[in-house]
């Protein structure tokens, strides 16, 4: 056991991936692949009656298994992360459990779009370099970063527990674990995996490691980002209906819920699926959905669920019924706030079979745990990566005018090119390279982690996704920012949606003049933020939405037939106009 001790530190930390580069030839003497847990050197986890059992950071600290269960975290439980399948160890407390990298050679199988590490540092932040082999004999390179388990960013964390073992007695500071992702080469096989070598002063230590698969025959219809971690309800044996709008149709159907930012599992009793009539009302008899062949499923703190395919014919815009059964009390929950859509709760009982509107009493404008519905077939997605204009924010509430909606429309009624689905990933206040949301805890603010923070979970975990269009930026520049940073931001989603084989696309900035935080000094950075990316290149393409929505005679201001009276947010006519000034043809990849 290597024992050091280290003084805190505070890291904020992003992942950096290197696209894999084909070598002519394997590395020679290279050693036997071992599954990852024969490799396992270190104990980070301990009972807490017996702290002393484990010593994950070289310094007596070690996981509550206390917390973990009360997570969900349980030994040898599958936690599906940001699209990733990842196990956690299956050592009881005080078993070894992670590995220490230092050049390991890992068995790994699959083909996928990432590499999905589950990691932390102790330490520091822990970086290193490794090696990916492929089933053709072709090798490729990769660069991972482990955040510090006591001091990396909330923002990104996988889960965070409340307690860190000490041989001296608990300590009430939170423990952080990361899923972390690295591209792979497009449509080759994963043979094996060796870890970084050892980094130095900080270890980076993994628990999983798995092969992120992609979706094929699966395209994203709809979606919504998590914006934060509030209360709700209460609710307590409670069926909540959520009334969403497909871009895509098709003839199966699966759902994901989300419970991100969350430190208890949730349960679902029942979820079903339907075509809305009107209001909480059904067309036809809700169907059943299941997940792993069971009724329900409870999803950890941190991780999420799909439902099993479901032979059903989704209409193209059109909207869904989408309900599930909460058993157990439910007081805080994952949402996106700006729904711009009413939806509905029930009374008592599990309601999820019912196409009378009869038992649900009450309304709720948000969407809570439910992130995505899939359905078969198709090209796959664009995906929307924007705020609160890209949300819809000042559209006509249950009319499904947002500009994604808009262009969902026009993507169905041409021929020219592929009919993507299209997936609203905006979220009302956002930012490019501030948080607004904390990443843990419950908040009533609702802005969302950083663009770059949920990018992984947002875009490039999202199903089939093809490409990406960011616009996003003004909230930065209104509260501050300079142009210099959210330059800096877009430029890394550029460059990270390219490492993931994604076209990357950007939208100008709009005007904003007359509302209170759109000075003269925002307008300066905005408009240099634009001047950047109309002679930038780092993306593929621009849609210059700025132009489409400035009044010519004030450039500084919408145009008033746009404006929806904020002079921030257009209304339904400006929405319309920016989807309808999109050029089809640079979605395509």
């Amino acid at each position: 056991m290597r024992r050091r001790s280290w003084g805190a530190a505070v890291v904020l930390a992003l992942f950096t991936g290197v696209v894999p580069v084909a070598s002519a030839r394997a590395a020679p003497h290279a050693p036997v692949p071992l599954p990852l847990a024969r490799h396992f050197d270190n104990r980070a986890v301990s009972d807490d009656a017996r702290p002393g059992a484990a010593d994950f950071d070289g310094s007596g600290g070690s996981l509550s298994a206390r917390d973990l269960a009360a997570a969900g975290w349980t030994p040898g439980r599958t936690l599906a992360v940001d699209g990733a399948r990842l196990t956690w160890p299956r050592g009881k407390p005080g078993a070894p459990d992670n590995v220490r990298a230092d050049g390991q050679s890992v068995r790994v199988h699959g083909r996928g779009n990432a590499l999905a590490f589950l990691v932390a540092g102790t330490g520091g932040e822990a970086s290193g370099t490794g090696t990916v082999r492929y089933r053709d004999g072709s090798r490729g390179t990769y660069r991972l970063t482990a955040p510090d388990w006591r001091s990396g960013p909330l923002a990104t964390k996988s889960v965070a527990l409340p307690h860190i073992n000490t041989p001296g007695g608990q300590l009430a500071e939170q423990a952080r674990l990361y899923t972390v992702t690295v591209p792979l080469a497009r449509g080759r096989e994963v043979a094996s995996v060796t870890l970084p070598r050892d980094p130095g002063t900080p270890d980076l230590h993994v628990f999983a490691l798995s092969v992120r698969a992609g979706s094929p025959g699966w395209t994203g219809t709809w979606s919504a980002s998590t914006a934060g971690y509030t209360a709700v309800g209460p609710w307590a044996d409670r069926t909540v209906r959520l009334v969403v709008h497909t871009s895509r149709g098709g003839p199966r159907v699966r759902i994901r819920l989300d419970n991100t930012f969350a430190a208890a599992p949730v349960r679902i009793g029942g979820a079903t699926v339907a075509v809305q009539e009107a209001g909480a009302g059904a067309r036809g008899t809700p169907r059943r959905l299941s997940f792993g062949g069971s009724a329900g499923t409870e999803i950890p703190a941190g991780a999420q669920a799909f439902s099993d395919p479901l032979g059903f014919a989704v209409p193209a815009e059109a909207n869904l019924l989408v309900s599930f059964h909460l058993p157990g009390p439910v007081t805080t929950a994952p949402v996106h706030s700006q729904a711009i859509q009413r939806s509905y709760v029930s009374g008592p009982g599990d309601h999820t079979a019912d196409a009378s509107p009869a038992a649900y009493t009450a309304s709720i404008t948000t969407w809570p745990l439910l992130t995505g519905v899939d359905v078969s077939g198709g090209p796959g997605s664009v995906v929307l990566l924007g705020d609160s204009i890209t949300d819809g924010v000042r559209s006509t509430q249950d009319a499904n005018h947002r500009w994604p909606d808009v262009l969902a429309n026009r993507l169905l009624n041409q021929s020219d090119v592929p009919r993507f689905g299209v997936l609203n990933q905006g979220i009302s206040a956002n930012r490019v390279v501030a948080d607004r949301y904390p990443g843990d805890g419950v908040s009533t603010d609702t802005g969302g982690v950083s663009a770059l923070h949920r990018l992984d979970r947002d875009v490039l975990a999202q199903t089939s996704a093809r490409t990406v269009v960011v616009f996003e930026g003004i909230n930065d520049v209104r509260w501050g920012a300079s142009a210099g940073e959210v330059i800096a931001g877009l430029r890394e989603i550029a460059d990270r949606s390219h490492a993931r084989g994604l076209r990357a696309v950007a939208a100008t900035i709009a005007p904003c003049e007359g509302e209170a935080l759109c000075t003269a000094a925002a307008d300066q950075q905005r408009q240099a933020v634009n001047a950047y990316l109309r002679t930038g290149g780092d993306f593929d393409a621009v849609l210059d939405f700025d132009a489409v929505l400035r009044d010519p005679a004030h450039p500084a201001r919408l145009l008033p037939a746009y404006d929806s009276g904020d002079h921030l947010h257009p209304g339904d006519a400006g929405l319309a106009a920016l989807a309808g000034s999109v050029d089809l043809r640079e979605l395509v990849p």
